[in-house]
């Protein structure tokens, strides 16, 4: 593991939750693209996993606070329940969201840059998905001018005035200008389709309503839903890869439906610059093409008894029923469920609810340069 940090000389007035968010980057390679995001990025903690091989040097630009974990790092903080986190694959960030200690996470993958909105001003991608994690959700009845907590909006006629006072929301999940979010069948269909449509809008997303959730456009409250977020198993020696960010996803929406807790899509948008290989990604896919069709039913009527009233509990009896219900679609879903388990072991060991003493445990080798 590697701290590093510089000084810059240009400070501008104190960004939004900049002591209570760390910004969480998988990636294998140089990270450049960090220069474009410079003015909204630099005072903010940086948590970079580094997948891959392990003894590659990640050059990471001058002036930026960041930890930087690799596969090294990862065994040897969490021993036995590294098994948990996947390999050669980006669902390795979900790493970041555990060693965290801060109360917010934004992730971002390394081929996404600074959008710009309809008017040709920079979006600051970051700060939007603040103002989404602070302002209340509405999931239990639909705002026809949709958030109705951003200026210029309201409540419609005919919405109850009993829920007006909206829930917590616990995830922001923003979109894509440029290369959209598609599967590799509709990649290779539409292999020069582009995005360019940019729709000024946050809808939360409705109680019982699954959605396709994106990790590389993703902002969520680490203590209130992080233990939800696991990546699942994916990439090396898994039968599935691109699947990550769905699973939890599914997994999140149906703790937070059961909580009575909010996740909104829309803006913020992203620029998305590299359309990845629709072959290579057909293979990793095409198992989760079959699966998904058993997978979304089961995640659509899934419940949770009341006695479940915190996000570990919820976790480990959905990773009961999808070992009872899915194991029976292939073994993996039996491998998958006990990582669920060996994920929730290792967050409370590194998160317990009041122990400072674990800081040490947690603090990465390295030096700082």
């Amino acid at each position: 593991m590697e701290n590093g940090s510089s000084s810059s000389s240009f400070v501008p007035s104190t960004p939004l939750l900049k002591d209570e968010l760390d910004i969480v980057i998988p990636t294998i390679r140089n990270l450049d693209f960090l220069e474009m995001w410079r003015p909204f990025f630099q005072h903010y903690h940086l948590i970079i996993v580094q997948d891959g091989d392990p003894s590659k040097i990640i050059r990471v630009p001058d002036g930026f606070d960041y930890e930087l974990y690799n596969r090294n790092d990862i065994n040897r903080i969490l021993g036995s329940k590294a098994s948990c986190i996947s390999f050669k694959d980006s669902a390795c960030r979900c790493f970041g969201y555990m060693i965290s200690k801060k109360k917010y996470i934004f992730t971002i993958d390394d081929d996404c840059f600074v959008a710009k909105d309809p008017s040709g001003k920079e979006i600051n991608a970051l700060e939007q998905h603040i103002k989404n994690l602070l302002s209340p959700s509405t999931p239990f009845f639909f705002n026809t001018l949709y958030d109705p907590y951003r200026e210029g909006a309201d409540f419609v006629r005919g919405y109850p005035f009993s829920l007006r006072e909206g829930v917590p929301t616990a995830v922001s999940h923003g979109l894509w200008l440029n290369i959209p979010d598609y599967d590799a069948p509709t990649q290779l269909v539409k292999p020069l389709e582009r995005n360019t449509r940019y729709v000024d809008a946050v809808l939360t997303v409705p109680k019982g309503t699954l959605f396709p959730m994106c990790g590389m456009n993703l902002a969520f409250d680490r203590e209130v839903i992080g233990p939800a977020m696991y990546f699942g198993l994916m990439g090396d020696g898994q039968p599935i890869g691109r699947y990550d960010d769905m699973w939890a996803g599914w997994c999140m929406k149906v703790i937070c439906d059961h909580l009575g807790l909010g996740v909104k899509t829309g803006l913020p948008y992203i620029w998305h610059s590299k359309a990845s290989n629709p072959f290579v990604n057909l293979k990793k896919e095409y198992k989760g093409i079959y699966w998904q069709e058993e997978l979304i039913p089961f995640f659509q009527t899934v419940t949770l008894p009341k006695e479940c009233t915190t996000v570990q509990k919820c976790y480990l009896e959905l990773s009961k029923q999808v070992k009872a219900k899915l194991g029976k679609v292939d073994d993996y879903f039996n491998k998958l469920t006990d990582a669920m388990v060996t994920w929730i072991e290792a967050w409370d060991e590194l998160n317990p609810s009041v122990n400072a003493g674990t800081a040490a445990a947690r603090k990465p080798n390295g030096t700082a340069k």
